[in-house]
């Protein structure tokens, strides 16, 4: 691949991180409302069980899909170091490795501590 279709690449995984965190932003915010209002202090067992399974599995699945971007995006770096007479774009690029891998530990660490603030939220007392 020449230098173009690397970076038109490298727009594309941003852009699919950015995507994967749209649906679970969305469930956090109303769940965060629901726990504002006290919706939870009156729900049944099952129903905080249940929306804390939500909140986990659509968590997941964008951790999933978040995490497998980057490591596609760290081959993707790999292949710009190739590149000869690169722009400079291509080089900043290239030298982001070790910030997209501890960018990659830094979803799963904040994942699981949102989680944990949920589940605080949703079971309370």
């Amino acid at each position: 691949m020449n230098e173009l279709a690397l970076l038109k690449l490298w727009n594309q995984k941003r852009s699919q991180i950015i995507q994967a965190q749209v649906a679970p932003a969305l469930v956090l915010i109303g769940t965060m409302v629901l726990a504002a209002l006290g919706i939870f202090d009156k729900a049944n067992d099952s129903a905080k069980y249940l929306a804390l399974g939500v909140v986990a599995v659509t968590g997941i699945l964008a951790m999933i899909t978040q995490y497998a971007t980057m490591r596609e995006a760290e081959a993707l770096i790999a292949d710009l170091k190739k590149i000869k007479d690169s722009s400079d774009l291509a080089k900043m690029i290239a030298a982001s490795r070790e910030l997209v891998s501890l960018t990659a530990i830094g979803i799963i660490g904040m994942g699981l501590a949102i989680f944990a603030l949920v589940t605080w939220a949703v079971l309370g007392k």
